[in-house]
């Protein structure tokens, strides 16, 4: 950064007793003769805009009034950090007769995903939704899945 940089070795220090500084006499320095910012984008910058920032201008998709965010929120887990919801020790306890209950809803997520191995115990998972994966190797570990609102 030019901040660090010591005032005596900056190249206006040569500059001095030079009228024009360097910007001739004909066309002169003169304040934004290109505009400020992102002027001209549609006009005298459109090759720069198409050619580094193209679709920067214009509408996709369909609009959407008064969206309100609650009935999207879902918050999803995957099988691979199921087990890091309940403590160590209930995974170390659980057997086909004591399969620990892992409240998914209770810790802030919604949907449970497919991804990832489960250990080869038994689990009931209490979710609002469950991917098809998830379900079938929930099952195939000999646990359960339970739907809760």
């Amino acid at each position: 950064s030019l901040g660090a940089m010591p005032t005596h070795l900056r190249k206006h220090r040569k500059k001095r007793g030079q009228r024009t500084v360097g910007y001739g006499r004909v066309g002169q320095h003169r304040k934004h003769p290109a505009g400020r910012g992102n002027a001209g984008g549609q006009h005298h910058h459109r090759i720069m805009m198409d050619k580094y920032h193209p679709g920067y201008f214009g509408k996709v998709g369909m609009r959407y009034f008064h969206k309100t965010k609650n009935q999207f929120f879902c918050p999803t887990i995957n099988l691979d950090k199921l087990w890091t919801l309940v403590p160590e020790e209930a995974r170390a306890k659980a057997t086909a007769s004591n399969a620990p209950v892992i409240d998914c809803i209770a810790k802030g997520v919604f949907k449970v995903l497919g991804k990832g191995a489960l250990p080869d115990k038994p689990v009931i998972v209490k979710a609002k939704y469950f991917s098809k994966l998830a379900e079938k190797k929930i099952k195939d570990a000999g646990g359960e899945c339970v739907l809760s609102a």
